[in-house]
């Protein structure tokens, strides 16, 4: 073989591969970018971090510096070990009940005085490979005070021991036997709301657009935290706050390293299911019709621009959507309630937004919709 045609044939399978790689990414977001954000609430308790931001930044060192020095094989184990156990002191007076959700297993959680017919499926987060309801209490205990009902949180199947999509199906089954199961048993939800953080925001935007499509009955308001809304991993902000998020950074710098094409060929290879695809990436579907939905970012995560992208493509679809990002904060900030003044505020937030969309005298009326 000669070496011309070794040429062609070398330069072929670079055309094919960065081809294929781009018809994996998707449509150009960037359009999002620079639409008017004039919607977009800022907060911020100063012009630089405080001592309460590096606080948080060490208590995430310590979360992953073991998994770091440890073999590699080793190393998501750890992690989980830690994330479950991180938080146990921050439980308050609530109550903890195991369930099985259609298949599905799950935690109820009780804050005090909390009604049954309320009711939030909460979705964690974790990278879609840790996380569980125990390692997002201090979250899930305080959505049960805050909408003054149930919190359901899905103990979802995780990756690699399982498909991505196989995640999806069970956030998809858990919120259907919501809508007719209540921590008493078997009675239709009053009012239903659905929530979740990072991957779990993930989920729970791809379940928004999925009950739209089927007919499902809608939640009557939505909130996701700092959520992950491309997986093509187009955003700006992956590389311009690798540097200022203490948590995503650091577990991420290798990967930063990799060129885009790579990661999303190894993407498609794990989920058969082309990265742009709107049930793994939710800012590529249609976003019109979804329910009033409430977005909290922050300013020096490195999902931001996930945030602010779905935000505007949203709007722009007449989907009433709101978006408020936070300066200085870690990714999920709200794990360090009520240490954190940035938590408390964001989650007084929440309250408000709650209040306003679907408030506890609603509670008992006729919102169940079919």
């Amino acid at each position: 073989m000669t070496t011309d045609v070794l040429f062609v044939m070398l330069a072929l399978a670079v055309l094919l591969w960065f081809g294929v790689a781009r018809y994996l990414r998707g449509a150009d977001l960037a359009t999002w970018d620079r639409l008017p954000d004039a919607l977009r609430q800022r907060f911020s308790s100063g012009g630089a971090p405080n001592d309460e931001h590096r606080e948080v930044a060490k208590r995430l060192a310590n979360l992953l510096e073991p998994a770091r020095r440890a073999p590699a094989r080793q190393r998501l184990a750890l992690l989980r070990e830690h994330f479950d156990n991180m938080f146990d002191e921050c439980q308050g007076a609530a109550r903890f009940v195991a369930v099985d959700a259609g298949g599905v297993a799950a935690e109820w959680v009780l804050a005090p005085g909390a009604d049954g017919r309320r009711r939030t499926l909460y979705l964690h987060g974790g990278a879609y490979r840790m996380g569980s309801p125990r390692s997002h209490r201090p979250i899930s205990t305080r959505f049960s005070a805050i909408t003054g009902g149930a919190v359901l949180v899905v103990d979802y199947r995780l990756m690699p021991e399982h498909s991505r999509l196989a995640g999806i199906d069970d956030c998809r089954r858990a919120y259907l036997w919501l809508l007719e199961n209540g921590p008493e048993g078997r009675a239709a939800a009053g009012t239903v709301f659905v929530a979740g953080d990072s991957a779990g925001g993930n989920l729970a935007l791809s379940l928004l657009a999925t009950v739209r499509d089927r007919g499902w009955r809608s939640p009557a308001a939505a909130v996701v935290l700092s959520p992950a809304t491309d997986a093509t991993l187009g955003s700006p902000s992956l590389k311009g706050n690798i540097d200022t998020d203490p948590l995503i950074g650091p577990m991420s710098a290798p990967l930063a390293r990799v060129p885009r094409s790579v990661l999303l060929w190894l993407a498609w290879l794990q989920n058969r299911l082309r990265p742009c695809d709107p049930v793994l990436s939710p800012v590529f579907g249609d976003l019109s019709r979804l329910p009033p939905l409430l977005i909290q970012a922050s300013d020096a995560e490195m999902l931001l621009d996930d945030s602010l992208r779905y935000a505007n493509k949203a709007r722009a679809a007449g989907s009433p959507v709101r978006l408020q990002t936070w300066a200085h904060v870690a990714h999920v900030w709200h794990l360090f309630d009520p240490d954190l003044c940035e938590a408390r505020q964001a989650f007084d937030e929440i309250r408000k937004f709650i209040d306003a969309t679907a408030p506890r005298a609603c509670a008992g009326d006729d919102q169940q919709r079919a």
